[in-house]
């Protein structure tokens, strides 16, 4: 009798979207337009880059999903640990190597996952290559980063002088 009670309540809150956390929209804020996911999706990214900026790495490692992929020149870094291990150079030393910031960002009607894209730059400005990111809405309310491709093996970007 307690095991059916228990499938009754669980089936109830579950057909009223009451399920502790994501909801029935699947983790979409309840009154959050595509705009406003959007600038939430514009201001991780922002965050993720500046957590470079400002050489702190914890900020970095915050913005990622334990299950992100990110994708090197030799293939795909699966796993928030092995991207830990395998970015943690890039935050050592006074300078950030290289910067970014999205001029893309879309979001899925459903409010679950979001694109950013845009320039990475070297040190003195000059863009060096593009990056695309997708970002999932985390049951914490939280977006994280699962997929990350920076483009050093795609076509060169059109020469862009420095702004």
């Amino acid at each position: 009798m307690r095991r059916i009670r228990t499938w009754l309540v669980s089936a109830a809150l579950l057909a009223t979207g009451v399920t502790g956390g994501v909801g029935a929209s699947g983790g979409r804020a309840a009154a959050a337009t595509n705009q406003e996911l959007a600038d939430q999706v514009r201001a991780a990214e922002t965050a993720f880059a500046k957590s470079m900026a400002d050489r702190k790495f914890d900020a970095f490692i915050a913005r990622l999903a334990d299950e992100t992929i990110f994708f090197g020149g030799k293939g795909a870094i699966r796993g928030k640990d092995a991207v830990i291990a395998a970015w943690k150079k890039f935050y050592e030393g006074p300078k950030a190597p290289f910067s970014w910031e999205p001029t893309t960002v879309e979001v899925l009607d459903s409010g679950t996952l979001g694109l950013t894209a845009g320039p990475v730059r070297d040190p003195e400005g000059n863009q060096i290559a593009v990056f695309q990111s997708i970002w999932r809405l985390e049951s914490d309310g939280q977006w994280r980063i699962i997929f990350d491709r920076g483009c050093d093996y795609c076509p060169p970007p059109p020469p862009e002088k420095k702004p």
